[in-house]
């Protein structure tokens, strides 16, 4: 790069880093985006394309009265490269923005091998970073680097078990027995495919996960079986009671089948995966059962005796570093602080705020390099609502988190509204017009 200009380095080829490349570059400051993949792979990726989607492929609600929607609005706001690539890649998902995975990966690498002030290393950094840098490694960073940061900070990183859930092949399903459905007719009102169980299906559904074969934990995994409670495997849920599932992925409310004109007891959704609607997703369906079980298990679903599983659910171990006890405010380390973390590893959960911290940290960064003393985005956004989760939780008790309303300050003013919509829709009218007087004050 050009002697004299501004320079960073980011670590991570993922939503986060790729948002805070973008934001640094388009911010005038010269980038090297280094990702180690393809030369070094994960137990989750499968290519190498940049922010590639390993989970489920849904960025989500995308109302006004929804935080992460919310969220999404603030970052077009602050012109977010992966808001702006996802509603490109949109496919049909009720009030949810969901996304082909593929042409996502795709539209974001082209963006960020295209910029004239970004240039992508393939290779693995296997110590920290001298700085100015940005760790947006991500949950599965390599060992190495891992390594290096437990070193500078004294105690070993936190870590909980993430899941995936299964995608099945459109053609090996029998649409005779689902029905096109959105709950309570949300987006085009069929942008979900949906199989119906009776009472006595379902509980010998659940009779046959609470029976059925795990894959057992691997060596580095034994000892720490803590789950996101956001993101729990299905027979984790089924174990903790066995209506469990009824009031979590397969609730059946807002879903009556037209067959019979009535709520069926149970459902299982499909959510579109990509844009040609051949694969489909089972929603919340994130397993930790060996792959023939799911196999026999799944087909025994209405509609799914010929299923043909494009991709089989599983569990990966995540990792994330207690932050309020390791960054400031503006997501620097404070025993490093030329260096910022973005991501998951922060303790953000869920795709949206992963980006939003690679937003938040590449423009803070940007800020520190052009000599500009910028202050965090006001707690009452859902930007600042993060920082506040991130920089105000209680350290003993830290654990990853979405973007809720609760993490968002409530204004006086709005704390009296009478109705949880009114409310939320105010809140979220006065979120907008303080990000975007955030975004005048920094100048942009």
């Amino acid at each position: 790069m050009s002697a004299g200009k501004k320079n960073a380095v980011v670590v991570g080829g993922g939503l986060a880093g790729c948002e805070a490349a973008w934001q640094l570059a388009e911010a005038g400051i010269d980038v090297t985006l280094v990702e180690m993949r393809p030369q070094r792979t994960t137990p989750v990726h499968r290519t190498g394309g940049l922010a590639e989607l390993v989970c489920s492929n849904s960025l989500r609600g995308d109302g006004p009265t929804n935080a992460v929607g919310v969220l999404k609005t603030e970052m077009e706001i602050l012109s977010s490269l992966i808001v702006r690539s996802a509603r490109s890649a949109a496919v049909p998902a009720g009030g949810a923005l969901a996304v082909d995975r593929d042409v996502f990966s795709r539209t974001v690498t082209e963006a960020i091998e295209s910029h004239p002030r970004i240039r992508i290393e393939r290779r693995e950094i296997v110590e920290l970073p001298d700085g100015p840098a940005i760790l947006a490694t991500g949950p599965l960073t390599s060992p190495a680097l891992h390594r290096a940061l437990d070193e500078l900070l004294g105690q070993s990183a936190l870590s909980f078990f993430d899941a995936i859930a299964p995608i099945v092949a459109a053609d090996s399903l029998d649409m005779e027995k689902l029905y096109a459905a959105s709950r309570y007719g949300k987006g085009d009102g069929a942008d979900y495919l949906n199989s119906a169980l009776d009472r006595d299906a379902y509980e010998e559904f659940i009779d046959q996960l609470l029976a059925a074969d795990k894959v057992p934990f691997k060596d580095f995994e034994a000892g720490d079986f803590s789950y996101f409670e956001g993101c729990l495997p299905i027979e984790v849920m089924a174990e903790r009671g066995r209506e469990t599932l009824r009031f979590g992925p397969m609730k059946p409310v807002g879903l009556d089948d037209p067959t019979t004109g009535r709520r069926p007891w149970a459902v299982v959704q499909l959510r579109q995966d990509d844009l040609a609607a051949e694969h489909w997703n089972m929603v919340g369906f994130q397993t930790k059962l060996t792959h023939a079980e799911q196999k026999r298990i799944f087909r025994t679903l209405p509609g799914f005796a010929e299923a043909r599983f494009v991709r089989l659910g599983m569990i990966h171990r995540n990792t994330f570093i207690n932050a309020p006890r390791f960054l400031d405010r503006s997501l620097r380390l404070l025993k490093r602080p030329s260096i910022r973390l973005a991501g998951q590893m922060t303790g953000v959960e869920g795709y949206v705020e992963s980006a939003a911290t690679g937003l938040l940290a590449g423009r803070a960064l940007a800020d520190e390099l052009q000599g500009r003393n910028s202050p965090p985005p006001p707690t009452e956004t859902a930007h600042g609502g993060l920082l506040r989760h991130l920089g105000e939780s209680d350290p003993a008790a830290f654990q990853p988190s979405n973007i809720t309303w609760g993490l968002m300050a409530t204004p006086p003013d709005l704390a009296r509204l009478r109705g949880r919509r009114p409310r939320r829709l105010a809140h979220a009218e006065r979120a907008l017009t303080l990000i975007r007087q955030w975004d005048e004050l920094r100048g942009r």
